[in-house]
């Protein structure tokens, strides 16, 4: 019975060895086929993840993808590393007697000084004075810019020597450890608003009011930025803004420090150089503080410039036309706009925001000629009365 049983059960199929292997190759294989495709889909959305998705799920995305594999840093690039970090770290000292270094830029004399004048009056001990007059020595008709000249040097338009100026002028407001904000105007500049706002709005905040933004066009990284820059600034980090800046005193005490990236621009950051013009007066100050610290600048100058006009210069104002309603609408602007150079003009506006709150974003406007002070004295009560 037992052999009777065993005759009667079907005999087990054994498959072959080499056909078992193969089935496990095939099926590993397409697994990593799979998980292979996943990882290329996902970093395509990753790397389009600021036009194609939501904030939430580009940063799930940066999560998923590994970092790319950091290069090593020079000794040199360690150094400022340590420096900037050491510097960011600390916190400001504001106290009764912290003022705010009001800082020209001038050719020469001030058209509008009597007008600063009537800004500055009843608010002595707030605000210090600086000018650096590069062609001829300003005659001051105002006694508050009495003594407030510094040694200047001459400053060709679009070099190197409009930064050197500019930290020229830093160097010489930092001396006083009072200086806690400091401003950057021009001959042809005018206060919007009476000081106690500006005063405000500069102190109470904890940012750098610094133009800065990316275009990637001719006037931007597709014609001013040079590969001869790198490694320490990379083309995607490379930024453009306007000169006029409102700055805290920990950025200034950066930009007085810095050697290594502004000796890049001093070098490889010229008119005519490469088949470009790189100006380093729009550029410096806007990557430097872009790359050591991002979230500590808005992105917007608090001095109002036209460009509307798309020349190389922003519109300027005669006497004609300076009317309150024009200094109001431009007290008005809650929006910053940017648009790039190439040749799709892309438009970017954003809110004007201070500590969390949408506010207008001008403090200061130019450019005014000489002939628009009796007009402006005019109106001068009513802007800061």
């Amino acid at each position: 019975m037992r052999n009777g049983y065993r005759q009667l059960m079907p005999k087990p199929r054994y498959r072959p060895a080499s056909i078992r292997s193969m089935r496990i190759i095939v099926s590993v294989t397409l697994i990593s086929m799979f998980i292979i495709g996943a990882y290329l889909y996902r970093l395509r959305l990753y790397r389009n993840c600021d036009s194609t998705m939501t904030l939430s799920d580009c940063g799930l995305m940066k999560d998923w993808v590994p970092p790319a594999k950091a290069r090593k840093l020079t000794d040199n690039e360690l150094n400022a590393r340590a420096i900037i970090k050491e510097v960011l770290s600390a916190q400001p000292s504001l106290s009764n007697t912290s003022k705010i270094a009001f800082m020209f830029l001038t050719p020469g004399p001030l058209p509008f000084e009597k007008l600063w004048e009537q800004f500055f009056t009843g608010h002595e001990g707030l605000f210090s004075i600086y000018v650096h007059a590069s062609k001829r020595n300003a005659v001051h008709k105002s006694p508050l810019f009495v003594n407030s000249d510094i040694h200047s040097d001459k400053v060709a338009w679009g070099t190197i020597s409009m930064v050197n100026a500019e930290r020229r002028l830093l160097a010489n407001a930092f001396q006083d450890p009072d200086n806690q904000h400091f401003v950057l105007l021009s001959d042809s500049c005018i206060p919007l608003h009476n000081f106690d706002y500006v005063y405000k709005y500069l102190m109470e905040t904890n940012i750098s009011f610094v133009d800065c933004f990316e275009d990637p066009g001719p006037h931007g990284t597709g014609g001013r930025y040079s590969e001869h820059m790198m490694p320490e600034i990379e083309k995607n980090d490379f930024r453009k803004g306007a000169q006029w800046f409102s700055m805290k005193r920990q950025h200034v005490f950066l930009i007085l420090s810095d050697y290594l990236y502004y000796t890049k621009f001093k070098r490889y950051c010229k008119p005519y150089m490469d088949g470009g013009n790189c100006y380093a007066d729009e550029h410096y100050l806007p990557t430097f503080l872009h790359m050591v610290d991002p979230t500590g600048i808005a992105n917007w100058s608090v001095t109002h410039a036209d460009w509307s006009e798309a020349k190389w210069h922003p519109k300027a104002y005669g006497a004609q036309n300076v009317t309150f309603e024009l200094l109001q609408n431009i007290r008005s602007i809650d929006m910053t706009t940017h648009i790039t150079s190439d040749d799709e003009k892309v438009v970017t506006r954003e809110p004007c925001m201070w500590n969390g709150v949408k506010k207008p974003c001008f403090l200061f406007a130019r450019k005014f000629y000489p002939e628009a002070f009796k007009n402006l004295t005019r109106l001068a009560s009513q802007l800061y009365g």
